[in-house]
């Protein structure tokens, strides 16, 4: 990665973490392209980096907190997924003001509501929780500019691919970047479905 060009704020926070010293290939790869506003459907196996990628990308496109609506909603597959996506964001982006929240099923959804309406910048979850809540008026969607998917080979066969679209068509403006271990049959729709210019990555571990 060419740290000249990231978000300052970011750059310590790499170089506190050492990721500086030998950053993995698709974080050197993707971190550019998502900087210049692509849209990425990117495949590697687990271990990669694509959870650090997407912390990565959404600290360098958000950088500093902005207003009060979310600009960033990021799903994954599970409760425990999304708890250590939000440490690692808060940890690379430590050196910034950026406020982070993790939604699921089993907490109060009035609870989780009020905390979003209360002002924060990305919200992390699982696709049910973050469908009941978009349902229920529960996140608002004026300031999006980030839908960040990790666990897309799981999200989509388990019928949640619909909340994918629901977000994604929300506005032309939205930059969409999905992760996943292995490919499916249902990316092929996705392709098609959202009117983007797509680029296709695939990594090695």
């Amino acid at each position: 990665m060419k740290f000249k060009k990231l978000y300052p704020e970011l750059v310590s926070g790499i170089i506190d973490q050492g990721l500086d010293k030998e950053p993995k290939q698709i974080q050197s790869t993707c971190i550019p392209k998502i900087k210049s506003g692509a849209d990425l459907l990117v495949f590697a196996p687990e271990g990669a980096g694509k959870t650090t990628t997407i912390a990565l990308g959404v600290i360098q496109q958000l950088k500093e907190a902005f207003e009060e609506a979310p600009r960033a909603i990021i799903m994954v597959e599970t409760k425990e997924k999304a708890f250590e996506l939000e440490e690692q964001i808060q940890t690379l982006g430590k050196h910034t003001n950026l406020r982070t929240f993790t939604v699921f099923e089993q907490g109060s959804l009035l609870y989780q509501k009020d905390t979003i309406y209360e002002g924060l910048d990305i919200v992390i979850g699982t696709p049910r929780r973050i469908n009941e809540l978009l349902s229920n008026t529960g996140i608002p969607c004026s300031n999006l500019k980030l839908l960040m998917v990790d666990d897309a080979e799981t999200i989509f066969p388990n019928r949640y691919h619909p909340v994918v679209y629901r977000v994604a068509d929300g506005s032309a403006k939205i930059q969409c970047l999905l992760f996943a271990n292995k490919g499916h049959e249902k990316f092929d729709d996705l392709l098609e479905r959202i009117d983007k210019n797509w680029e296709v990555l695939h990594f090695e571990s």
